[in-house]
C-alpha cells in the first residue's frame, strides 16, 4: 500500500482521484442561473434574457441598453450511491456498499454588464464551471478509494464585446481560476494488512488551493428580434500545483513535487426563435474536451523515476444536448420547459469508484415573475436522472488484483431562485 501526503497547493489536483457523481459531465458544473436552470440551459448562450448570459456568451452583452445586475443560488440534493465488493482474485473479501456519498451543496453566482454606447459593453461574472464534493463514511472498506472529497472553484471573469453591425456582435474575456480542495483517504478493508491501523486509520490528508488562468469568446448572430444565433468558446485553465510529496515512491521522504491539472475548454451552438408572441423555442449543443485529461501524474527529481503518483484516467470528449422552451404567458409572467442529455466523459473500463461517472438525463421546469419593468425574479427546477453504471476497479492500481466491484447509482434535484435588475 502507497500512502501519500500531498500538502500545499500540490493537493487540490489531487482531488481528481477522489471526485464523485457530480451534476454534469465528470466535475463541470452547469448551475450558472435560476433562468437557465428552468430551461435545461437551452439556449442559454442565445437568450440573453438577463445578465447571467455572460457565463455562456459575452457578445450578448450588446443587446442591453440598460445596466444589468443578476444574482442567483442553486441548491442541488443529490441522492447518489454505491453497491458492490472488494474481492482478492476471485475470492470475496468484504462487503463494501455506501448510500447518499455526495453531501448537499448551494452555488452561488452573480453577474453585472454595463453599455458603454450602442456599439460597446462591459461586464463582469462571477461563478463555477468545475466543483464536487463527496463523502465516504471514515470506516468504509473501500476507503483507501474513497474517503470525503470537496473541490471548489471559483471563477472572476471580466469581458467586453463590440457589436460590428445590426446584425453580428463579439465578445471576449479573461478567466481567473481559484481551486481549493481537501481529500481524506482512510484504510478500510486493508487495514489489516497495516500494522497497528484500524478501519478508520487516515491514509492520506491533503488541501490547498492555487490559481490559474484562461480566455473566452463568443459570437452573436440576430437574424432579427426573434430569432438568434450564438457560438462561443471557453479556453482550457492549466493548473500547476507545486508542492511537498512524501510516499513510498520517496522513499517516505518529503521532497519538492509538482502536479499538472487541465480544466478542459468548452464550446456551445445555441439558438432561439421566438415563433409568436406567445411561444418560443430554443437548443444548445454543448461540446466539452475532455480528453485533456488522459492522467494525473505528480513528478519530482526526488522520487524514483521521477514519478511519485501516477493515475491513468483516459477521458473522451463529450457532448450535451438541450431543448427548452418558453410560454410568455402575460407582461408579468414567463414559463419554461427544459430536456437535456449530458454525455459521460469516463470510457467504462477506466470508471471507478473516485469517478464513477454516467450519462445522464435532464428534467426542467421554471417561471419568471416581473415585478416591474426593471425587476424581476427567476426560480428553476430540475431532476437529474443517472444510468446505473458497472464499476470495477483496482483499489491501489488500475490493474491490482485486490478490486473493488460494484454498480453506482446517482441522482439529483436541483432548486435555484435568481433576482434580475435594470437601472
Amino acid at each position: 500500500m502507497t500512502t501519500a501526503f500531498f500538502k500545499k497547493s500540490l493537493i487540490a489536483a489531487a482531488v481528481t482521484l477522489v471526485s464523485t457523481q457530480t451534476f454534469a459531465a465528470a466535475f463541470q458544473l452547469n448551475e450558472h442561473s435560476a433562468s437557465g436552470l428552468g430551461r435545461a440551459y437551452a439556449g442559454e448562450a442565445a437568450i440573453a434574457d438577463n445578465a447571467s448570459v455572460l457565463a455562456r456568451n459575452p457578445a450578448a452583452m450588446t443587446t442591453f441598453d440598460k445596466m444589468a445586475f443578476s444574482v442567483s443560488g442553486t441548491y442541488i440534493k443529490p441522492d447518489v450511491d454505491v453497491a458492490g465488493d472488494i474481492y482478492a482474485g476471485p475470492a470475496k473479501m468484504a462487503s463494501a456498499s455506501e448510500s447518499d456519498i455526495a453531501p448537499d451543496a448551494f452555488v452561488p453566482a452573480t453577474y453585472f454588464i454595463q453599455p458603454l454606447n450602442d456599439q460597446w459593453a462591459w461586464g463582469l461574472g462571477l461563478f463555477s464551471n468545475y466543483g464536487l464534493s463527496t463523502e465516504y463514511s471514515k470506516t468504509y472498506p473501500a476507503g483507501a478509494g474513497a474517503g470525503d472529497t470537496e473541490l471548489l472553484t471559483f471563477n472572476i471573469n471580466p469581458n467586453i464585446a463590440y457589436r460590428i453591425n445590426s446584425n453580428f456582435s463579439i465578445g471576449a474575456g479573461i478567466n481567473a481560476v481559484y481551486a481549493q480542495a481537501e481529500l481524506n483517504r482512510y484504510a478500510g478493508a486493508l487495514a489489516a494488512a497495516i500494522p497497528g491501523a484500524s478501519s478508520d486509520t487516515r491514509l492520506a490528508h491533503l488541501k490547498g488551493d492555487t490559481w490559474g488562468f484562461g480566455w473566452n469568446v463568443g459570437t452573436l448572430y440576430e437574424i432579427n428580434d426573434s430569432n438568434r444565433l450564438a457560438l462561443t468558446y471557453r479556453s482550457q485553465v492549466d493548473l500547476s500545483f507545486d508542492g511537498d510529496f512524501q510516499g513510498a515512491t520517496s522513499g517516505n521522504r518529503v521532497v519538492d513535487g509538482n502536479l499538472k491539472l487541465d480544466l478542459p475548454a468548452q464550446a456551445e451552438f445555441a439558438g432561439y426563435h421566438r415563433l409568436n408572441q406567445q411561444f418560443a423555442v430554443h437548443y444548445s449543443v454543448n461540446w466539452t474536451d475532455w480528453s485533456a485529461f488522459q492522467e494525473l501524474k505528480a513528478t519530482s527529481n526526488g522520487c524514483a523515476g521521477g514519478v511519485c503518483l501516477q493515475k491513468d484516467e483516459k477521458f473522451k470528449d463529450a457532448m450535451r444536448y438541450s431543448l427548452g422552451g418558453t410560454w410568455y404567458i402575460n407582461p408579468a409572467w414567463e414559463a419554461r420547459l427544459g430536456f437535456a442529455y449530458d454525455n459521460s466523459p469516463i470510457e467504462p473500463e477506466y470508471r471507478s469508484l473516485s469517478i464513477p461517472d454516467s450519462d445522464r438525463v435532464w428534467y426542467s421546469a421554471g417561471a419568471t415573475y416581473h415585478i416591474d419593468q426593471s425587476m424581476s425574479v427567476d426560480f428553476g427546477m430540475a431532476y437529474l436522472d443517472g444510468k446505473e453504471v458497472d464499476v470495477n476497479e483496482g483499489l491501489r492500481t488500475h490493474s491490482d488484483a485486490l478490486r473493488w466491484k460494484g454498480t453506482s447509482h446517482g441522482n439529483a434535484l436541483l432548486a435555484s431562485a435568481q433576482f434580475n435588475m435594470k437601472f
